[in-house]
């Protein structure tokens, strides 16, 4: 098959999140199973700014859009070790800007609802100017949800796009593309689309409403995930929308790539271990608490937080508790992360009152990251929702058992710890208070101590964990065949 992925973010080009790692990885996945993937990006400020080798692909391309509007761009590409092709859509008026999606002070850019549906249909038009006909386009979460809309509502002269098979994957449904409807005649659906079912959010546009409603197949990034956006616990609204695609919606777990997050060949990391040679992981630890000032001088495990400081990720509720817990506890806390200002503030001044016992680095260091994965004891996620997750998947290879919220890809990666037995993987608990993570980390904290036997065992059943993406890039291999015979 041939297949185009469009996306706003791409892993090692540019990142937020785990959209990127996604977009990054089932590529070349797929490839590996025989298929010939390419990838369409925005050309942002950042990309240039990495001095990565990208040459010009098409020195000007015409995009129409809506109301009679073109607009001018130029087409970048690249080549991937992996060999796979990365085209880059470069058109400074929306993308030459310091940040993705928002400002420097984390606000919206007011046009954005504008920019991602240029370069929605942009990369169509790029894929008909270059003859590539594909049998699948696959888009991903609001900003390229528009996609679907065009392939299925404009016509394409023949190329064979209006042919291709359209798939809609969401990675966090929190976000969805809710703008003023004043865009939408720029965008350039009929006034027909704009309607309660398709485009139409309380008066507004909504990107991935129309998305989900104009997709051959819609996916999310767990089946837990699935099925808490159909029950409409966690779809922001959407639960109506999804429900009426049936069987086509479905969660698919995430992989991850185990070639960058391995401690088996981490080149990141002061030592490498595996679960039959462990002790470079107490290498690591050392370096750990020493990187962020933690009391080496006792056999206290340490407590690891990667994470945007969201909402979402249930960060105020473990702030909530974290002094209470290394008051109380036998434990050290060392976390990474940025986002919320309040957040970064309180975890920036944790250290100051909790000295030897709390680190923390406000930003994000990818080698900071893979420090704390591999040097902490457990690594804690209580998320208010998390579509799938990919630190507790790291974690898990790494042996730092995993404490998080009983819900999305966290229930589906996660296996609970049996106190009796040794059985399980990890730490988990249904409802996010302060009490339920201060009991939490306290049962983990007790195992350490007081079941070490259960702790190996625990660490050997994690490392042993196979999320690799070839799992994942067969069950989108057999949906696309899938949907193309129904097409």
């Amino acid at each position: 098959m041939k297949i185009a992925f469009i996306a706003s973010e791409c892993d090692p080009f540019v990142k937020t999140g785990g959209l990127a790692d996604v977009v990054g990885a089932l590529p070349k996945a797929l490839k590996e199973l025989g298929h010939e993937v390419i990838i369409i990006l925005p050309l942002y400020d950042s990309i240039r700014k990495k001095n990565l080798h990208i040459d010009p692909f098409f020195g000007s391309m015409g995009v129409w859009m809506g109301a009679g509007v073109e607009h001018w761009c130029a087409v970048k590409k690249t080549v991937t070790h992996d060999n796979i092709a990365v085209y880059f859509i470069e058109y400074d008026h929306y993308f030459a800007r310091t940040g993705l999606y928002n400002d420097s002070s984390n606000n919206d850019y007011a046009d954005n609802a504008a920019r991602f549906a240029f370069f929605s249909r942009a990369s169509l038009q790029l894929l008909m100017d270059m003859n590539f006909k594909p049998d699948v386009i696959h888009a991903h979460d609001w900003q390229t949800a528009p996609v679907c809309a065009y392939v299925k509502t404009w016509g394409w002269g023949g190329s064979g796009i209006d042919k291709a098979a359209t798939v809609l994957t969401i990675h966090n449904i929190g976000y969805q593309g809710v703008y003023p409807a004043d865009v939408y005649k720029y965008a350039g659906f009929s006034e027909w689309d704009f309607r309660s079912d398709i485009f139409e959010d309380h008066g507004r546009v909504n990107f991935l409403k129309a998305g989900i409603h104009y997709s051959d197949m819609v996916t999310t990034v767990s089946p837990t995930y699935a099925r808490e956006t159909l029950d409409g616990s966690q779809s922001y609204g959407l639960a109506p929308y999804l429900n009426n695609k049936k069987e086509r919606y479905v969660g698919i777990l995430n992989g991850v790539d185990y070639s960058a997050w391995d401690p088996a060949n981490d080149k990141l990391i002061p030592a490498k271990f595996t679960p039959e040679k462990m002790d470079g992981k107490r290498v690591c630890r050392n370096e750990l608490k020493k990187k962020f000032g933690l009391d080496s001088s006792k056999d206290v495990p340490v407590l690891g937080v990667v994470s945007r400081f969201a909402d979402q990720k249930g960060l105020d509720v473990f702030a909530g508790a974290v002094e209470r817990i290394l008051n109380s506890m036998l434990v050290h806390v060392a976390i990474l992360g940025a986002g919320d200002a309040n957040l970064e503030k309180y975890f920036s001044w944790l250290p100051s009152i909790m000295p030897g016992k709390a680190g923390s680095y406000i930003g994000y260091n990818n080698d900071i990251a893979h420090l704390i994965e591999a040097g902490s004891d457990f690594f804690i996620m209580p998320s208010r929702y998390e579509p799938c997750g990919l630190n507790q998947i790291y974690s898990l290879r790494y042996g730092t058992l995993p404490i998080v919220r009983n819900t999305g890809g966290l229930a589906d990666t996660v296996i609970q710890y049996n106190e009796k037995t040794g059985a399980g993987t990890g730490f988990k608990f249904d409802y996010l208070s302060v009490d339920s993570i201060y009991d939490s980390v306290g049962w983990a904290v007790s195992t350490y101590f007081d079941r070490p036997e259960h702790l190996k065992k625990m660490r050997k059943t994690a490392m042993t964990q196979d999320f690799s993406w070839t799992r994942s890039a067969k069950e989108y291999e057999m949906i696309y065949l899938d949907i193309l015979k129904k097409a």
